[in-house]
């Protein structure tokens, strides 16, 4: 598999980049080095660039995040995600899984994830006797990020009830700094053989990537490639819509394979998790 040092000699290649947020463009804390560079040469070619993550907030809310990192909302042109798909979609009710839904939902996961349900398209109770669903945006405060299982209670309470479980981020684990946290994908996993009725939204589902290329304006996937350090969701689901994928060695990439991946290397573990990224690219840099 080629190693790219940075994503200059694709250039003239694609039109539109789709870049995952948390272990390509950022580490949960500030912007990778390079990555502002890379992405204002980008905008100076006239690329269309546009954030799509797992993140289980609304679109809002993670630009103000990167507000607060310092990333000029001139250097991309928009961001996808999946809760803001999830809000999208509870809205709508027009889903049959989510059209099914009651209003009521008992939640898992931190308050800064509550733009989820604005607008009232959810109604948040504490008591999973009076739920309807159970909202699932991952680890909070109060139980950690390090260990799944001091969830096993309230997912054991809500599955007495049998409750169907929304998982708006279906990572099961990310880098954040130099630590490796869990995802509402990792309390999805504890809940399967609880309750098997798990919708998640987002990355590696290809119905996610409709809305990033509305905002690119390009029809034709040929010329947009995806960015990202996961095979099992930012590989594989751009390489199920049809989409390029390149394997950003950063972030959980880095943590599994350490600084200097041999190609040999990649190439195996691509084959393992079923995907075949164009090439991996060391950091997202020009």
């Amino acid at each position: 598999m080629q190693i790219l040092d940075g994503i200059a000699p694709l250039a003239d290649r694609y039109d539109g980049y789709v870049l995952d947020l948390w272990g390509v463009v950022h580490d949960g804390k500030r912007p990778y080095p390079g990555v502002p560079e890379a992405l204002g040469a980008l905008k100076r070619a006239g690329k269309r660039v546009v954030f799509l993550t797992n993140a289980p907030r609304r679109s809002w809310f993670i630009a103000g995040m990167l507000d607060r990192m310092g990333l000029d909302r001139a250097l991309y042109d928009g961001i996808i995600s999946s809760g803001e798909l999830a809000w999208r979609m509870l809205k709508a009710r027009r889903h049959p899984w989510f059209a099914r839904l009651g209003p009521r939902a008992v939640h898992i996961g931190p308050e800064r994830d509550l733009s989820v349900v604005e607008d009232g398209v959810a109604e948040l109770v504490a008591d999973p006797a009076a739920a309807d669903f159970l909202l699932n945006t991952g680890p909070d405060p109060e139980r950690g990020s390090e260990d799944a299982s001091a969830y096993l209670p309230a997912l054991e309470a809500a599955a007495r009830h049998q409750l169907p479980m929304l998982c708006v981020n279906p990572d099961r684990h990310v880098m954040v700094g130099a630590e490796r946290l869990i995802c509402a994908g990792a309390l999805a996993d504890l809940y399967k053989p609880l309750c098997g009725d798990i919708f998640e939204v987002g990355k590696p589902d290809p119905a996610v990537y409709d809305p990033v290329l509305e905002l690119l304006g390009i029809d034709d996937r040929r010329r947009v490639v995806a960015i990202g350090d996961t095979p099992h969701t930012d590989l594989a689901g751009a390489q199920a819509a049809g989409l390029d994928a390149l394997w950003a060695l950063t972030g959980l990439a880095q943590h599994a394979l350490g600084d200097s991946p041999t190609a040999e290397t990649l190439r195996q573990v691509a084959l393992r998790e079923g995907v075949d990224p164009i090439a991996a690219l060391r950091a997202l840099r020009w």
